[in-house]
């Protein structure tokens, strides 16, 4: 993934989330969904938005790994 000097709002994660629901495991969107209801800082914003972008696309492998990540994040 790249990096991106774009600031992304609570708002346009929320809706990434959204749109990658059906691909997202049951656990992971419901800790995000959860997580998401709170404010959360800048950079975990950007993170968590990057790593829902092209969720769909990515190999099941990738997948696997962001998932990892996210699960960090929530944690």
């Amino acid at each position: 993934m790249s990096e991106c000097k774009l600031d992304h709002s609570q708002e346009d994660v929320i809706n990434k989330l959204e749109n990658q629901n059906d691909y997202l495991p049951a656990p992971l969107k419901s800790g995000l969904t959860q997580f998401l209801k709170s404010e959360q800082p800048q950079q975990t914003l950007n993170e968590l938005f990057h790593l829902l972008k092209k969720y769909d696309l990515a190999s099941q492998e990738e997948q696997l790994e962001r998932n990892r990540k996210l699960q960090q994040i929530i944690n």
